[in-house]
């Protein structure tokens, strides 16, 4: 069944990215709706970060158009900062500070925020994502699934 055009809130037409004389991805098109579940599978260098990273709005499009909800998002004439489409993803590393606890570092990515505030929203997430046995401990001390959660964790209370 083909989702109605108001449903869909993530399309991609014609999407292209290089870097110097490497082609990462020639012209993607793609359509997400709105609660779909998709996986991205190939070999290794076949631009699947690389798409990832313009949806978010980590890179740039060479060629091509992305729509968020309708709105262009990136264009060779348009970009939306990362900030402002609200898409986050978590990175193969999750980029934990080895150094820091996982309250710290989540609290990292709320810094500019009032201390109290910081520390509300903190807590939020880490009940909300069901890792508050996991506070007081280092990234060395945890899964890999685990390490996965505190990262989204981190992106999920930077992005509110």
């Amino acid at each position: 069944m083909t989702p109605h055009a108001k449903d869909r809130t993530l399309e991609l037409h014609n999407v292209s990215r290089s870097f110097s004389a490497t082609v990462a991805l020639d012209d993607v098109s793609l359509t997400i709706a709105s609660g779909e579940i998709i996986c991205l599978v190939g070999q290794s260098g076949c631009g699947k970060s690389t798409l990832l990273r313009m949806i978010a709005g980590v890179d740039v499009v060479d060629g091509g158009r992305i729509l968020l909800n309708g709105g262009e998002v990136s264009s060779p004439s348009r970009f939306v900062e990362p900030e402002d489409r609200k898409i986050g993803f978590v990175f193969q590393d999750y980029a934990l500070f080895p150094h820091l606890s996982v309250e710290q570092n989540i609290l990292f990515g709320l810094k500019r925020r009032p201390k109290q505030e910081a520390l509300a929203r903190m807590a939020d997430v880490i009940a909300h994502i069901g890792i508050a046995h996991l506070k007081g401990r280092y990234p060395h001390m945890l899964s890999g699934g685990e390490q996965q959660r505190v990262a989204l964790a981190a992106r999920t209370g930077a992005a509110a």
